[in-house]
């Protein structure tokens, strides 16, 4: 497995470097935004720990700018930062990142969120080949696609939709990893209401230590790319005070 550390304080990359090393993982380091971006492009890395506060651009920056990268491995992201209060975590849930550890750390504790998150990526290879499939969607777990399909009667006007050559029938989505594997959760069980506490049990596993609220910034992502207006979901509901459901002609 691949690690590209991101951090501008040599000591605790190097520190962080030497414990992973020897926990058996490759590790690159680099010190500002913009090498942490090329170094991405270059090695593809597994998972980034990446700092906050760094040079050139930020560890917040950096981090939305890979999540919006098409077409390149979607790698975990730990991110790491010297501040401590809640709007802080929030914010970096929020651009994507997958954890979040304050500083200062335990180097033991840092390899056992490392090896948590990426136990996820073995466990989702695990899963076995199968498709789901409702009226507007279909997810292949085997080939590890998921399209939307367009009804007759999600045009305005049905008639203009069926005289026109151009309309599309279905389109894949471009789902990251865990965009994919949650909608893929909700489809296995349409109208099973699952709260946030077992998401990120089936999701990220038992041995997950994160804020919950994780759940939150992800089905906000998901709903970006499924729902015609995510301001005011479809398929991916929210019930007040459990957590969420998908519907789709259940």
């Amino acid at each position: 497995m691949n690690i590209l550390i991101v951090e501008d304080e040599a000591e605790i990359a190097q520190l962080i470097r030497l414990y992973l090393e020897k926990d058996g993982f490759t590790c690159t380091a680099c010190r500002d935004g913009e090498s942490a971006l090329q170094h991405f492009r270059e090695i593809q890395p597994d998972l980034i720990i990446l700092d906050l506060m760094i040079p050139k651009l930020d560890g917040l920056e950096v981090c939305a700018r890979i999540r919006q990268q098409p077409g390149s491995k979607d790698p975990y992201i730990l991110m790491l930062t010297a501040k401590g209060e809640e709007i802080d975590r929030i914010i970096g849930l929020s651009t994507g990142a997958d954890d979040y550890m304050v500083k200062p750390f335990s180097p033991r504790e840092l390899v056992a969120r490392v090896r948590a998150l990426l136990r996820r990526s073995l466990r989702h290879d695990s899963a076995s080949s199968q498709t789901h499939s409702t009226p507007h969607f279909t997810v292949n777990l085997d080939q590890r696609v998921a399209h939307r399909h367009f009804l007759p009667e999600d045009s305005p006007n049905t008639n203009a939709m069926q005289n026109s050559a151009e309309q599309r029938d279905s389109e894949e989505l471009d789902l990251t990893t865990l965009e994919f594997e949650m909608l893929a959760t909700f489809m296995s069980y349409p109208g099973r209401v699952w709260s946030r506490a077992q998401l990120i049990e089936k999701l990220w596993g038992a041995d997950f230590f994160g804020d919950e609220r994780v759940v939150d910034t992800h089905v906000a992502r998901l709903r970006k790319k499924v729902e015609p207006d995510p301001s005011n979901p479809q398929f991916v509901k929210t019930v007040i005070g459990v957590g969420y459901k998908f519907e789709d002609g259940v």
